[in-house]
């Protein structure tokens, strides 16, 4: 498939939301001044329309189509000035089948639906981007990871945004420098949110509003009456035959740093401990700590992650009052707080009291290694983000669309494709496997199974409850 863009059009854009644009862009790829990519929509709620939408306008892309089997949704969406022309589906493998001069698809649907679409839009010869995290099941990240590196002229993007800030590029190159000492822990910590968690679905039912196709909506998934205000929109993700709770929803972004910069592979050992365990979602409240082993020159290291309100690494690591939401990335010479995005770069030496951002002057010796198009060095002050505020989105967000629409262009590889980030999803959902078990997982990575413990094979690796809705 061949696909030109406009470089008046990346210029201008480029400049209207303060994106440095590489040094050179490939003639054959900025040819005509009329030229965009076209661009098909899966899945029409608050996230691809309140974001994703928003971030392909601002570099200029237009949507030619959309899809969803709810349609409340796509009645939403011809509101939005970017998708009122855009043509409807019901099906994606209908827009799949008949959209044959879309470029790339964009799919930000319940979790597991991601895979199967994910699947269908590459061997169709698209372009993905697909929201966090990336697939439902272990099983299913390794299928996506070896599909994307089965078409590598299509690219791919994880939604984990923070990637493509100058703060997580920064806060990377501050980790591999050694400036650090030697990595030994990582504390990632989020409160509780307002899905269904600790409980099981309810017995009752309601009748299925007009125009949504709850079965559709399903898939693969086991069959359930319907409820309102239970699953859809926007509550799935508590549930695990949808989603995988606050676990799920965040490794992609806080454990990212982590896995890249210190080239982690699968944990060795996960350990699970919480409230209200045991239900067919999420729990309440949890702590998972997870075991890597020593690689390289670099020794082992435990990444833990906490869930629930006021549920926090200790003292002795946090030396102080911290926000809701964090990272914090412990060396045996001092520690990085990279925020829940790991969009930050402060550092704190051990005979340091306070954190100091990516101005301080053992940090701005540091080589830059790693590639940028947003060069505007984020300096976001930790008493702030103490107090509970974030990042400013509009640096986060903007260069993420931007680098995945040049890679698919041509112009450029993008900062986290599938291959990446199916393999930080693993870890998040290794890390569901042993709150669903409700014991210590050893892992065997080979052999991709929880030794000695059989039952978790249906978790690794769940069958569809029918295959109706799949693509032939």
């Amino acid at each position: 498939m061949t696909s030109k863009l406009s470089r008046r059009r990346f210029v201008q854009s480029a400049a209207a939301i303060g994106i440095s644009l590489p040094t050179i862009l490939p003639s054959h790829v900025l040819s005509g001044p009329n030229d965009r990519l076209s661009f098909a929509c899966i899945g029409m709620g608050g996230q691809m329309r309140g974001y994703l939408v928003p971030e392909l306008g601002k570099i200029d892309q237009q949507i030619v189509a959309m899809c969803d089997v709810d349609k409340r949704q796509t009645d939403s969406a011809l509101k939005v000035n970017s998708l009122a022309k855009a043509t409807i589906y019901h099906d994606y493998r209908e827009l799949l089948d008949k959209e044959k001069n879309v470029d790339a698809v964009i799919i930000a649907t319940p979790d597991h639906w991601h895979v199967p679409i994910c699947q269908a839009a590459l061997k169709s010869g698209k372009h993905v981007y697909c929201e966090k995290p990336l697939a439902h099941s272990v099983a299913e990240c390794h299928a996506l990871e070896e599909l994307a590196r089965s078409h590598p002229k299509q690219a791919t993007q994880t939604g984990n945004q923070g990637c493509s800030t100058e703060g997580f590029r920064r806060s990377f190159e501050v980790i591999q420098s050694g400036l650090l000492g030697q990595i030994t822990e990582v504390h990632v910590w989020h409160p509780a949110h307002g899905w269904p968690n600790g409980v099981d679905r309810p017995a009752a039912s309601d009748p299925v509003p007009a125009g949504f196709d709850w079965r559709f909506w399903l898939g693969t998934a086991p069959e359930r009456p319907y409820n309102n205000d239970i699953y859809h929109p926007g509550k799935w993700r508590g549930w695990y035959d949808f989603g995988g709770g606050s676990l799920a929803d965040f490794c992609c972004h806080g454990f990212q740093l982590a896995y890249r910069a210190l080239d982690l592979d699968a944990p060795a050992r996960i350990e699970a401990t919480g409230d209200n365990l045991g239900h067919e979602s999420f729990p309440t409240r949890c702590t998972v700590s997870f075991d890597f082993a020593a690689k390289g020159n670099r020794g082992p290291v435990r990444l833990h992650f906490y869930s629930g309100d006021n549920n926090l690494p200790p003292d002795h690591i946090t030396k102080g009052p911290v926000g809701t939401t964090g990272c914090l990335v412990v060396g045996t010479e001092g520690t990085l707080s990279a925020g829940l995005w790991n969009t930050d770069c402060n550092v704190r030496f051990n005979d340091a009291k306070e954190f100091r951002g990516a101005d301080h002057p053992e940090v701005v010796k540091i080589a830059r290694t790693q590639p940028r198009i947003d060069t505007e060095v984020l300096k976001w002050d930790p008493r702030r983000t103490a107090q509970g505020q974030r990042p400013r989105w509009s640096q986060v967000n903007n260069s993420h669309m931007f680098e995945w629409v040049l890679a698919c262009a041509g112009d450029a590889k993008s900062y986290s494709p599938f291959e990446i980030g199916a393999r930080i999803t693993e870890v998040g959902m290794l890390g569901v496997l042993a709150l669903r078990l409700q014991k210590p997982v050893v892992w065997d990575a080979t052999q991709r199974q929880a030794v000695g413990l059989p039952e978790a094979a249906a978790i690794i690796d769940p069958q569809p409850s029918t295959d109706k809705y799949l693509p032939s």
